[in-house]
């Protein structure tokens, strides 16, 4: 409601208020009539009030509902005991628990004698929020015989702790009804059958049920609701058991009984039981007494038929339903018309959703929710806002559902701003948020790497009591590992687990999949151990993350290892995991192991799917296995038919051999199967041409393209840029741009992200700002992608003051830094040697709750380093060794370098041994600076000149196997080394001449 509506609201309630103040003013001798022909001037008031009360609750205006109350109040208005009570009940219905408590107080402050109504009333409310204390206390309050708990409120206190998972403490509560002489009616036995049900505690449900009711007192709705939990767990037999029990029994199944079992069914997806319940249902001889299915089954049926993706069938019952001259309602269209959405039939959803509308049929916030939830979803933002107009335009309520659609549409969209926005509105509307929606706002802040704001709504959940669940937990867990935030997020999992919150695979994936991305494979070993521990099943998508990293790294002798392990420990690997692991074998040149993952794939029945076909004949082709036959008839004997991916294969292995001509020869061939060339099929051979130096043949076949309807898209966008980027030259770029743009190229963010990020690469800032410019007039906002590779641009060129330009810049349009744009802030700032500069973004990254990565700790340690700081080089990188992050090359060179140059040889050996634990091949310039510092030092020290030359000569002959070529600098210190005494020079020649034979 606006500002100016609550104004006018309480000018109304004032002017009353005024009106109020005039009429006790005039005495009865002034006015006799008032007192004997009139109603007491205070009871029309009080009246008036309530009635306002009522009017504002029903519009949800609130707060407007709660200022007429006070107002009430401050004029000294009593009402009767019914009125308290229907205050009371109308604020309880409306949510407004603070307020039922205000009144509840004001009653009792007013002297109005309280009747179990009023109890009933008041504990409903405490027990709908779990204040089960201030419930109890209220319930045992029983010194008034007026005010003694009944049955109804032992009932009330009983629900709520159903409600909140605590039915074995409202099952206390029954040994106290009957201390008291309250009796137990159905309604007791059916509240906790309902609270086990809901636990998945069917034996306990069924006991209580047996218990308390009895044979002769059971009624319809305790059946169903068994029946209901039964059909929940997937326990259907027992459900049809207990029919036939309830019958035996002498009560019969209604149509709620048989539209719950329909519907279990139809959720297992057991559809020819749920046809046979509903001929059961129209057989008049069923002894049910109903002979006719209502819209509830109909309903049922197509939602299990729309669950299960099967749309055609849904819409038959549909049709069959109309026919039967049985009106569907706005469920009923509502669960086809997502079932249609869910399809990818948008046509017919809108046209369902007119013909609901012609009908009658008004649309809820269910239908509308189904359509904002698909149009975000296929990033048409603006056709979800118009029908979000369309809810407000037809009154239509905003419930949690909807906002919580709302909110996680845009942030999946980009639009951070207006989904937080979208969350304030929810708040506005005097909405509750639940776990869902608060985690549906967790989510997206924590995929725009907002922790800070992560942790604010963490604090407001707490303040709330709304628990996060495992999903909350997930997203927060995920978003610190994304964000490099290992720590945080490792804390996050202990602290889920004392809260109670059970971890997930999912949960446990996100962070040893981030371990392992980071390094930290100790980490990531000791939280599968804990996983395993704590019960949660070791799956296959665990074992994809260690097989994935491993295969990263080339050490698939371990994945292969682990791959046996799981298995012998009962994990079932499926056609991915034996994927994965076959392509991974391939990669590493391990084709005999490869192919034996094959047979057993085949001798074990998991069978080949198109997928691992192609990753087969992928490691194949790399053997130069080219008898394109022999795959056609490999697909035949799969009974495969060849995708894009197949023939992309094909495509790219040609192109890898330069085999253009036969290249294309494979693409003319994908037209004979029924297949176009996709995306990738061009971006393949368009990345085949230019890398041969054929940019103009690459124009031309796109030019090709676009005449027949295949437009350049943005990832062919970044290969012709890339490889017009070799001219060096500004013009040559922008034009290749401009005619991607002729040829049909839709210039959106990631089309400017590739121009400005091969200008900046180039030092051409000026131009890219341009560029920006040109964005921004297109209605595109610069992202941190862009603003991070004009702050590199910068910081290449030496322009570290326009880079922090850039980067202020960024914070004031509200776009949210990341890891990398400090880490390239970092590295600018040593190349230049601004020390202070780099305290400074240092501090400010712990301020906004990033923690330095190993890119972070490789930048520091190199910066160090240059300036002469070995000190606080060396002390860096023990940190980042401490914190398990594993250097890259160039900072164990520079390490080495320095160590080599002071002549503390020992200290560089140790530092080349650790590199290479730690995985990090050496490369020729390692070579170079040991054999250099060999070399060196023995000059400086005579008595160990052969043991040190003796050193450099063993460095020598590793570079040489390892393929590596010295520099000009280690040949000449060689020469002396190698030579026999006087024969230096003769030496040089001869290794001038190898290795200039070597280079050409």
């Amino acid at each position: 409601m606006s500002k100016t509506m609550i104004n006018r609201n309480r000018h109304f309630i004032k002017h009353l208020a005024d009106k109020m103040r005039f009429s006790s003013s005039l005495s009865s001798s002034q006015v006799p009539s008032l007192t004997t022909t009139t109603r007491n001037p205070h009871q029309f008031y009080t009246s008036l009030f309530c009635t306002l009360i009522h009017l504002f609750l029903r519009c949800r205006r609130l707060s407007s509902a709660a200022a007429a109350f006070s107002a009430m109040k401050d004029f000294k208005c009593t009402p009767e005991l019914a009125t308290w009570n229907s205050l009371l009940h109308q604020f309880n219905s409306a949510g407004l628990i603070h307020q039922v408590m205000v009144i509840y107080q004001e009653m009792i402050f007013s002297g109005v004698g309280r009747n179990v109504a009023t109890k009933n009333i008041v504990v409903h409310s405490l027990s709908k929020v779990g204040e089960f204390d201030r419930a109890l206390d209220l319930l045992r309050d029983n010194n008034d015989y007026e005010f003694m708990s009944d049955g109804v409120t032992y009932n009330t206190v009983i629900w709520g702790f159903c409600k909140y998972g605590h039915v074995e403490i409202g099952l206390g509560l029954v040994s106290e009804m009957i201390k008291r002489g309250v009796d137990c009616d159905n309604f007791t036995c059916n509240i906790l059958t309902k609270g086990f049900c809901e636990k998945g505690l069917l034996e306990n449900a069924k006991s209580v049920m047996e218990t308390f009711c009895g044979d002769r007192n059971r009624d319809v709705v305790g059946f169903n609701t068994l029946i209901n939990g039964y059909c929940k767990a997937g326990e259907l037999n027992n459900g049809l058991r207990l029919v036939e029990s309830m019958m035996k029994d002498g009560v019969l199944p209604d149509i709620i009984t048989y539209n719950t079992l329909i519907n279990g069914f139809c959720e297992m997806g057991d559809f020819d039981s749920a046809k046979n319940l509903m001929d059961n249902l129209l057989d008049s001889d069923n002894g049910s007494g109903y002979d006719k299915a209502n819209h509830i089954t109909y309903t049922s049926l197509i939602s299990g038929y729309c669950k299960q993706h099967q749309i055609e069938e849904a819409l038959a019952v549909y049709k069959e339903m109309f026919a039967n001259g049985i009106e569907s309602d706005v469920v009923t269209h509502s669960c086809i018309i997502n079932g249609l959405l869910k399809s990818g039939r948008l046509t017919e959803a809108k046209y369902l959703f007119h013909e609901m509308v012609r009908n009658g049929v008004d649309p809820n916030h269910v239908t509308y929710t189904n359509l904002v939830d698909f149009f975000l979803k296929n990033r048409s933002v603006m056709a979800a806002f118009s029908l979000q107009s369309q809810m407000v335009v037809r009154g239509i309520k905003f419930d949690v559902v909807v906002f919580t659609a709302l909110i996680d549409g845009l942030f999946k969209n980009g639009r951070a701003k207006e989904a937080e926005d979208m969350f304030g509105n929810l708040l506005e509307y005097n909405l509750v948020p639940n776990c869902t929606a608060y985690s549906a706002l967790i989510d997206g802040l924590c995929k725009i790497g907002d922790m800070k704001g992560v942790g604010s709504v963490l604090q407001q959940m707490t303040e709330k009591n709304v628990l996060p669940n495992v999903v909350t937990y997930s997203s927060v867990i995920n978003g610190y590992v994304k964000s490099g935030m290992l720590e945080e997020a490792i804390n996050v999992l202990w602290k889920m687990i004392c809260e109670n919150v059970t971890p997930n695979a999912f949960t446990y994936g996100s962070l040893i999949d981030g371990c392992l991305k980071a390094g930290k494979k100790e980490t990531a070993a000791g939280l599968y151990e804990d996983m395993k521990k704590r019960g949660v099943e070791n799956n296959i998508f665990i074992l994809d993350a260690f097989t994935n990293n491993l295969k990263k790294e080339g050490m698939m002798d371990e994945a292969e290892a682990l791959f046996q392990d799981s298995i012998f420990n009962g994990l079932l690997p499926d056609r991915v995991n034996y994927t994965n692991l076959m392509d991974g074998l391939f990669k590493v040149g391990k084709e005999s192991l490869a192919l034996k993952v094959a047979e057993e794939i085949t001798a074990k029945n998991i069978g080949f799917d198109i997928v691992t076909f192609n990753a087969l004949l992928n490691g194949l082709l790399k053997l130069g296995q080219y008898d394109v036959q022999s795959i056609y008839t490999g697909l035949q004997k799969f009974d495969l038919a060849p995708d894009h991916a197949t023939f992309n294969t094909l495509i790219k292995a040609y192109c890898r051999e330069g085999k253009l001509d036969d290249a294309l020869k494979i693409w003319n061939q994908m037209k004979s199967y029924g297949l176009k060339p996709n995306s990738i099929t061009c971006n393949i051979l368009t990345e085949g041409l230019c890398e041969s130096g054929e940019v103009d043949k690459a124009m031309e076949l796109l030019n090709e393209l676009s005449i027949s309807g295949f437009y350049p898209t943005a990832v062919i966008h970044k290969t012709v840029l890339r490889a017009a980027s070799e001219t060096k030259r500004a013009d040559v770029i922008l034009s290749m741009h401009e005619k991607l743009v002729s040829m049909g190229l839709n210039l959106n963010l990631d089309v400017y992200q590739n121009l400005i990020n091969v200008l900046c690469g180039l030092k051409m800032t000026r131009k890219a700002t341009s560029v920006l410019q040109e964005m921004r007039e297109a209605g595109f906002l610069a992202d941190t992608v862009i603003y991070n590779a004009l702050i590199r641009g910068h910081c290449r060129s030496s322009h570290l003051d326009k880079a922090f330009a850039v980067y202020s810049r960024m914070l004031t349009e509200r776009v949210s830094p990341n890891i990398t744009t400090y880490n390239i802030l970092l590295g600018g700032s040593t190349e230049s040697r601004s020390m202070d500069k780099v305290t400074e973004i240092l501090s400010e990254m712990k301020e906004k709750g990033f923690i330095p990565n190993s890119t972070t700790y490789d930048v520091l340690v190199s910066g160090y380093g240059k300036i002469g700081n070995k000190k606080e080089s060396i002390r860096l990188y023990c940190e980042m060794i401490t914190k398990g992050f594993v250097p890259r090359l160039s900072t164990y060179n520079l390490l080495i370098n320095d160590f080599a140059k002071v002549g503390k040889m020992k200290q560089a050996m140790e530092l080349l041994n650790e590199m290479q634990s730690r995985g990090v091949p050496p490369n020729s310039s390692t070579y170079d600076v040991l054999i250099s510092g060999w070399c060196n030092l023995s000059y400086q020290e005579r008595s160990m000149k052969k043991l040190y030359q003796a050193e450099a000569r063993r460095l020598f002959k590793e570079m040489a196997d390892k393929g590596f070529t010295p520099s000009e600098n280690s040949i000449n210190q060689l020469s002396s080394v190698l030579a026999k005494p006087g024969k230096a020079a003769d030496a040089q020649r001869i290794m001038d001449k190898i290795y200039k034979t070597k280079r050409g």
